[in-house]
């Protein structure tokens, strides 16, 4: 998600009765043991698949980045983009864990301390890191200011547009008093907005691309995307200048000086990495065979324990669909036309965030993991963990004589696909998530509109999915968002 903690939004009842509300083959329980475990072997069984899959994606960008450093080139620096954008293809897909005090959200497993935030928070504080551009509508106080920080930028005041714009050096890059190492970038999201982030993709992501700026390098102004698209690969997105990170170093050489802004950009990346290998091997070591959270997860020897261990896997399911995926990562920046809250903006590689995100939902539905794309052409090619022959809530429901609901479940799955399909059409056809997201283009026959409303019904139906296992309690959040995802065009009050 954003941030930790978000805003209450529209009561479970209300959505319910709104989507459909619950079915009429619902009963009091249709709990099999045996199923239940079944379920939980594959679902870790993924996880587990999945995580590792993002540990060594972000190694090979460890690996880029390294090389990129030592020969500062552009065909380096594209690699180093390719690399970042391969990344996400499996972690986007482990966001379905979230939401259930598992290993990414929680060390103790009660507790919300997880490392998600350090991982994948943002908006990013990108002022907080290094020099930005200014306007008064994309990039103004609003979407590039923060309210506090602890990264000893101005006193770990707060920084708004007027002083990143006149202060171009005041950030952790320019100010050479500021030592890089893990220690600064454990100090983000701290503020009570927690728009100070520092650390994870993220901040990976702005210092590779920069801002996404107009091909003359002005600022766009919210209503003049378009004029910024460039060609679908890696010169989407921001056009930081390779200059930025010349000269380069191998970390051994006479060259070596942390007082060049250069040599400053490549340490906070290899710093960076390095903490987001350190958070993802800590997840996936969770979900590792005998692990204390696995064993403690697959170990059900009583219906109370199944319906509880199902509601977790459901509650991921359903808040990510309809508070988090569909409201935080979608609507508020929908409504809003702000590129600054599309997740991925920098890289304008949002579209992927949608996909991979939505996709994690139907591998946690079908019991499947397929891999992940390392060639960025929209098909997972990369299958060496894949998963095809798990159990998943389809064959559960259809062994407990749910059949009619596991097939209005599918069918709402593929409807949210179309959608988010469209999105990535589009996107690589040069009209990215930002572009979609104007003023002239919102409207319900917007993909990005489409797909909202489809997670809202899909959410609906998981609800019914634990309603009918006898689950009691809501498996979509009513506080993971502040936005009616009926109403796609609605703001989210924060």
């Amino acid at each position: 998600m954003k941030l930790t903690q978000l805003a209450a939004c529209i009561a479970t009842a209300t959505l319910l009765t709104a989507c459909g509300g619950s079915s009429s083959d619902s009963d009091s329980s249709v709990i099999n043991l045996p199923n239940v475990q079944k379920v939980l072997n594959t679902n870790a069984d993924i996880a587990l698949a999945v995580y590792s899959d993002a540990v060594d994606t972000a190694i090979d960008l460890k690996a880029a980045l390294a090389t990129f450093r030592a020969d500062p080139t552009d065909a380096n620096l594209e690699a180093a983009k390719k690399a970042w954008l391969v990344a996400r293809e499996p972690y986007g897909q482990s966001e379905v864990y979230r939401f259930r005090n598992s290993p990414i959200d929680s060390t103790d497993y009660s507790s919300e301390d997880g490392p998600e935030g350090d991982i994948n928070a943002w908006p990013l504080g990108e002022a907080l890191i290094d020099y930005v551009k200014t306007n008064s509508s994309d990039f103004g106080t609003d979407q590039i200011g923060v309210i506090a920080n602890s990264a000893g930028i101005k006193g770990n005041g707060a920084i708004d547009a007027a002083h990143a714009a006149a202060n171009q050096t005041d950030n952790i890059i320019g100010n050479t008093n500021v030592i890089i190492n893990a220690d600064l970038l454990a100090n983000t999201a701290t503020a009570d907005d927690e728009h100070d982030v520092i650390a994870g993709y993220h901040a990976i992501e702005f210092m590779l691309w920069g801002q996404d700026l107009n091909e003359d390098n002005n600022t766009t102004d919210g209503t003049d995307r378009d004029t910024a698209v460039k060609s679908y690969a890696f010169e989407r997105g921001g056009q930081r200048p390779l200059s930025d990170f010349v000269p380069g170093f191998d970390g051994t050489n006479s060259t070596y000086d942390l007082s060049v802004p250069s040599h400053r950009r490549h340490q906070f990346m290899a710093v960076a990495v390095d903490k987001l290998i350190a958070d993802l091997e800590a997840v996936r070591d969770g979900w590792k065979a005998d692990a204390t959270y696995r064993t403690a997860f697959t170990t059900v020897t009583s219906e109370a324990q199944a319906k509880q261990k199902l509601a977790e896997i459901l509650t991921g399911m359903g808040t990510l669909s309809e508070g988090e995926l569909a409201g935080e990562r979608m609507q508020i920046a929908f409504s809003a036309n702000s590129q600054e809250d599309e997740h991925s903006c920098f890289s304008d590689n949002t579209h992927r965030d949608i996909w991979l995100d939505a996709e994690g939902v139907a591998n946690s539905y079908y019991g499947a993991y397929a891999g992940y794309d390392s060639t960025l052409d929209g098909t997972d090619n990369v299958t060496t963990r894949a998963i095809t022959n798990g159990y998943g809530i389809d064959d559960y429901l259809r062994d407990a004589g749910k059949a009619e609901l596991a097939t209005r479940v599918e069918t709402a799955l593929t409807t949210t696909a179309t959608h988010y399909t469209a999105i990535d059409t589009k996107a690589r056809a040069g009209e990215p998530f930002d572009v979609l997201i104007m003023t002239a283009n919102q409207n319900p026959n917007n993909p990005v509109y489409k797909t909202i409303t489809a997670l809202n019904t899909q959410s609906a139906l998981i609800a019914e999915v634990a309603t009918t296992l006898g689950i009691s309690g809501s498996v979509v959040d009513p506080d993971a968002s502040a936005c009616d995802t009926q109403d796609p065009l609605a703001s989210c009050d924060e």
